[in-house]
């Protein structure tokens, strides 16, 4: 009933106000204001990079088709029974992986019938760019030996858990079992032992000559490594980036727009000094400063040194306790949105490292990548190494 009143009021406020303007063309009407109680804070805003987020959206068909390569190439007959599907990928996926074969008769070829059941095998031109693999593989080997080593030696007792190393084996560029083909090929480098029950990969010989990160190696090319540098009054730009020794390669997203503020502050931590990633991190405390810029060096090298700079942010968590990462991990990468960026894209969070993905063109130093173009573009996609739609690594970090 009060409700009911209050509605039989206003319509009579309405109809009076009215008749007093009706010879206005304006009405009177009403207008209740919320009180706030306060000023808002304001709202943080994540800048995204709409080109890695399309980068991720295009790889989502590609990954399907390369995984379930491995999957027929893993079976001794290089085939595989549709029923058989299910137990590789699961119930949920298995659809996925039977639109992806209908889809692409040019890669997978169904055969089967009455009598037998039906199978799925590669077709003779997705055969013979897969026989490329073993020579891709072998020119890889050397790279992938001086990766681990790095690997190693940026960890804090130069050992890391064999299952972790097999949590990013497809990132590295291994094998899957590397551990039983590659590893014993190199005993003067590594080595497998076992601790309290767990298999660990050991390091077995330091090298200082690789004791040097892809970002000191980029800045030696440009000639910005010389400690004289940085006596330099250099003002930094706009765009974040410095000249100097103890400068990261800055990629902002086009919708930032820092203040002065901003900017002298990030000058300030541009131009600190800190600590060798290949430095036994025990010997910091994680409150200075310096110890902390070092942690964002280390997350720098670990992406460097992964075939298309990015991993999973669970991938990088994993390594936590190896590498002494901040418990707050997003946290980090988001404060440093000039050096990675995070997407949600597809059904994983990625950490990308931004400045290898400013060019278009794919780089020659992992020849897998290459491989892996040439598979897809049997699917009649572009094929992604001279496409602009997906951003590819260079070779500049």
């Amino acid at each position: 009933m009060h409700k009911i009143s209050s509605l039989l009021g206003l319509n009579q406020s309405l109809k009076f106000s009215m008749w007093v303007n009706k010879e206005s063309t304006s009405m009177w009407v009403p207008v209740r204001y919320k009180s706030s109680g306060g000023s808002r804070p304001k709202k943080k805003t994540y800048y995204r990079v709409h080109e890695l987020d399309r980068a991720m959206d295009l790889q989502k068909k590609p990954s399907l088709i390369l995984r379930l390569k491995f999957i027929i190439q893993s079976q001794k007959q290089q085939s595989l029974f549709l029923r058989d599907l299910e137990k590789e990928v699961g119930f949920v996926q298995k659809w996925n992986f039977m639109a992806v074969i209908e889809k692409y008769p040019s890669i997978f070829f169904v055969s089967g019938g009455n009598q037998t059941s039906p199978f799925v095998r590669l077709t003779e031109k997705a055969e013979r760019i897969a026989r490329e693999e073993a020579k891709a593989k072998e020119l890889m080997e050397p790279i992938l030996v001086r990766n681990i080593r790095k690997l190693l030696m940026l960890s804090v007792d130069c050992r890391v858990p064999l299952g972790k190393i097999k949590l990013i084996e497809s990132e590295l560029g291994l094998l899957d079992d590397f551990d039983k083909s590659s590893i014993p090929k190199y005993p003067e480098f590594f080595s497998v032992k076992d601790v309290n029950g767990k298999p660990y990969f050991y390091l077995e010989n330091w090298d200082s000559s690789l004791a040097i990160t892809t970002r000191e190696e980029r800045l030696a090319c440009e000639g910005n490594l010389d400690p004289a540098v940085h006596l330099r009054k250099v003002r930094i730009s706009k765009y974040g980036n410095y000249l100097g020794p103890y400068a990261f390669n800055i990629s902002f997203s086009a919708g930032f727009r820092p203040n002065m503020s901003y900017i002298e502050q990030f000058e300030k931590w541009q131009k600190m000094e800190f600590p060798s990633p290949y430095l036994n991190a025990m010997r910091f405390e994680m409150a200075d400063p310096k110890a902390r810029k070092r942690v964002v060096v280390v997350l720098h090298e670990l992406l460097s040194l992964t075939m298309e700079k990015r991993m999973t942010s669970a991938q990088l968590d994993a390594f936590h306790s190896e590498y002494f990462l901040p418990s707050k991990l997003l946290l980090c990468l988001i404060k440093h949105h000039g050096i990675f960026y995070i997407t949600n894209k597809c059904t994983r969070s990625t950490v990308f490292l931004k400045k290898a993905y400013d060019g278009s063109n794919l780089i020659d130093k992992y020849p897998m990548l290459v491989y892996n173009e040439k598979f897809v573009a049997l699917s009649g996609r572009r094929d992604f190494s001279s496409s602009k739609e997906k951003p590819c690594a260079q070779h500049v970090f």
